[in-house]
């Protein structure tokens, strides 16, 4: 078809019809319209032409040119798109590299096949533009519950109308069995939002933890207002939940108004997860006070914390241990969740049976390396002391309060303990001496002749080697492969070495050897240090 005067009008027309009903710009379709006509006219002059089309906004006329840069002479490729300085100066008074020479051309008459490939890049240019439009208006809608109509199901996984876009419910982000039918409504969280070729993807998730917290948020206007604020959720969807919930208002009840009257609040959230069971908490920031709230109903004896290793035993009654447990382990798999502590749990038998052995052990080793007789050894056990260095430094005082020891008894233990220590220590560096331990390791302070045994069986036998050492290789640590935490064991960790200290000791390595200038060291770092080498000396 011929652009004439009668149809320039129709062109801009139908550029805001289709921009009305995909909701877009009107600029982009005539955009769209300029560069299928541009394509058009090159298939008429040229394909290697530089032909550009411009569309008045105002009158639909299209106005058709061809454009020719000026380049460098050993830059001339395209002899229909690009000119040298020379061959451009019969065009342009002064020509200059990058300038441009536009002339117009006669419009094209768009035939049948032209017409199609110009029809073609419109839909392709309004679609891109429909994705963007939709990315911009879902993306700041991630985190949020959005209500929809079930389209289809495609293997397992629902795809929902949201309005302006689809979104899709993956298999394994649905309740159980869910299963729904097209028309059925279905409300969800928008977990994500991303840009992908095909337009914007929107994943809903009616598993994740956050879906319940915003449902929470949607029946109990506390939270809504910030009066009360949940703190974890843990889930085993379409089953059990547990949610931690504080109150900033002393008057408020978090727990009872999460409930609501006769249980309402809360009775709305499972109906809309399938009856899914939910143990509302107090939070608390002490931690073994929270862990024994998330055990709920479980009823628990004793919390012993590690919190290093993040890691927490907890001792029940022996009627208790299956309630404890779960079905399944549900109920500490959630209480490990919602804490996000590694939970230990046994019974106060297994406890008792474990502490007796520990006593054993330790009566034994007082027995064996200082001479004593066992109930002496199991006074000394009672009393706290759990190896030969608390005996060795501890205050005099300490041990004068053990029933039957005297002063002269006191220093006896003292001396003992010390010359088996002694004893121990010069052994040990023997040791480290044939296994190839260098003086710069031995001579490094703050390591004993122990454990410069067990880095050299590590393999580390030079101050250079210390140093290139990570703080987890020789303090331990724990890491986190496939969802499950895994322990890592450190070089120096039977040494009871913190992670803290192993970074300072491997830093000070480094400033010794002079790869790090000490003066570029943050100053909490240097602080660190300098508390370090005092109580080092301080135990030297």
């Amino acid at each position: 078809m011929a652009i004439t005067s009668a149809n320039q009008l129709e062109l801009l027309q139908t550029a805001e019809a289709v921009a009305r009903e995909k909701m877009i710009d009107p600029g982009l379709v005539v955009e769209a319209m300029e560069e299928s006509l541009a394509r058009a006219a090159k298939s008429r002059y040229g394909a290697e032409m530089d032909i550009r089309v411009s569309i008045d906004r105002k009158t639909g006329k299209a106005n058709f040119t061809r454009v020719r840069t000026v380049v460098a002479d050993d830059e001339l490729e395209n002899y229909q798109a690009e000119m040298t300085v020379d061959q451009a100066k019969q065009y342009l008074d002064d020509p200059k590299i990058g300038d441009e020479f536009i002339e117009e051309i006669p419009p094209v008459d768009l035939g049948r096949i032209a017409a199609q490939s110009a029809k073609q890049v419109i839909l392709q240019k309004v679609r891109e533009a429909e994705r963007d439009r939709q990315y911009e208006e879902f993306k700041d809608r991630a985190g949020t519950i959005i209500n929809g109509v079930v389209k289809r199901e495609e293997y397992g996984n629902v795809i929902v109308d949201v309005g302006r876009g689809e979104a899709i419910l993956r298999r394994n982000e649905k309740i159980g069995r869910e299963s729904y039918r097209p028309g059925d409504r279905v409300r969800a969280y928008i977990k994500d939002v991303r840009r992908e070729a095909r337009g914007p993807q929107i994943f809903l998730s009616r598993t994740a933890p956050e879906f319940m917290a915003e449902l929470f948020k949607m029946e109990v206007p506390e939270i809504y207002d910030g009066i009360i604020e949940i703190k974890a959720v843990a889930r085993d969807p379409g089953s059990r939940a547990k949610i931690a919930v504080i109150s900033y208002d002393n008057s408020i009840d978090p727990v009872g108004a999460c409930v609501g009257m006769r249980g309402s609040r809360v009775q709305a959230v499972v109906n809309e997860l399938q009856g899914e069971k939910i143990d509302i908490i107090p939070w608390n920031e002490d931690q073994p006070t929270f862990l024994v709230n998330a055990l709920q109903p479980a009823e628990v004896s004793k919390v012993v914390l590690d919190e290093e290793a993040e890691r927490i035993e907890v001792v029940v009654p022996e009627e208790q241990l299956s309630l404890a447990i779960g079905r399944r382990g549900q109920n500490v798999r959630l209480a490990s969740q919602l804490t996000g502590l590694d939970i230990d749990i046994m019974t106060e038998a297994e406890d008792s049976e474990r502490r007796q052995k520990e006593f054993e052990e330790r009566t034994k080793l007082f027995v064996d390396t200082l001479d004593l007789d066992e109930f002496f050894a199991q006074l000394l056990v009672s009393e706290g002391f759990t190896n030969l260095e608390e005996v060795a430094y501890v205050e005099l005082d300490e041990l004068l309060v053990i029933d039957g020891v005297d002063q002269d008894t006191a220093n006896e233990l003292q001396a003992r303990a010390r010359d088996v220590l002694d004893a121990q220590a010069r052994e040990a560096m023997e040791k480290a001496r044939e296994l190839g331990a260098e003086d710069s390791l031995i001579e490094f302070e703050g390591l004993t002749p122990q454990m410069i045994v067990a880095l050299a069986e590590d393999g580390v036998k030079t101050l250079e080697d210390f140093a290139t050492c990570a703080d987890w290789e020789l303090a331990g640590g724990w890491t986190t492969v496939d969802g499950q935490r895994v322990k890592d064991e450190g070089v120096l960790e039977p040494f009871e070495v913190s992670l803290e200290e192993a970074q300072n000791m491997v830093m000070t390595a480094r400033v010794m050897l002079g790869w790090v200038d000490p003066t570029e060291l943050e100053p909490d770092l240097e602080e660190i240090d300098g508390d370090e080498s005092e109580d080092q000396e301080a135990e030297a």
